[in-house]
């Protein structure tokens, strides 16, 4: 017997780090997909599974802090981690999410050597094995002055100029990407308002860039972020990581 459509379509874990933080379009796109959204805060008190038997994945998103951060709430959501990692469970890194993820996976985070930042729209290149997967856009949206090394064990999907690592593949199921696709046109403009003090940085552009660059390059990053969800959730047409269907003679 095939699985039923509420197992294939279970909760997806979402993991955010502010209170007024959101999903944006990643959780409208899993949204449009039949998926509900599992939304959690740990920075507010809010407690992590100890299983993910119950979902169908989960995303940690960015944020402010640092993935060296010594706040216990970072320390517990990066040893968390290991949670879909045991279980096989389908997990993104956003930013600080791929930062986390790297940390648990024994790697580096760390700033640029030269004081560099990624704060605006930046080129992306796809390598070969990212290639092997999927179309890549050529530019993606940045916000961040950390970057990490690539864990031991991890395939490199796409690379750029200042952060050389910025998507990769751990595994069958974990996935860590540098640059930003959730953010709607509002989130957009919150952050180039409460972010501004930020574009005097070395290597950040200003915010007009910001806004004018998502005019030429958003519709291929959210398509890119549509397929991506799907290549990690939704291979085969099913739920990765679906409870399967028993014959029950």
């Amino acid at each position: 017997m095939p699985a039923e459509a509420d197992d294939v379509k279970r909760p997806i874990l979402i993991i955010l780090h502010q209170e007024r933080s959101s999903a944006g379009r990643v959780g409208q796109i899993l949204q449009q997909k039949g998926f509900a959204l599992d939304i959690r805060r740990p920075a507010l008190g809010d407690e992590l599974p100890p299983t993910l038997e119950g979902h169908s994945g989960t995303i940690v998103f960015g944020g402010p802090m640092s993935a060296n951060d010594e706040e216990e709430f970072v320390r517990r959501e990066i040893d968390w981690l290991s949670v879909p990692l045991l279980e096989n469970k389908p997990y993104l890194g956003i930013c600080l999410g791929a930062q986390m993820l790297a940390r648990n996976l024994g790697g580096k985070v760390a700033p640029h050597h030269e004081g560099m930042t990624e704060i605006g729209w930046y080129p992306l290149k796809a390598t070969a094995a990212g290639k092997a997967l999927m179309d890549w856009p050529a530019m993606v949206y940045h916000f961040h002055r950390e970057g990490f090394d690539l864990p031991v064990g991890a395939e490199l999907l796409a690379t750029g100029e200042t952060y050389p690592n910025q998507a990769f593949r751990y595994g069958e199921n974990a996935w860590g990407i540098q640059f930003h696709g959730e953010l709607t046109r509002a989130m957009m403009h919150r952050w180039v308002v409460h972010g501004a003090h930020r574009f005097v940085l070395p290597g950040a552009q200003i915010g007009k860039a910001h806004l004018d660059g998502r005019m030429i390059h958003d519709h291929p990053l959210r398509t890119w972020m549509e397929n991506f969800l799907e290549l990690i959730f939704l291979r085969g047409g099913e739920a990765v990581g679906a409870p399967k269907g028993q014959d029950r003679g």
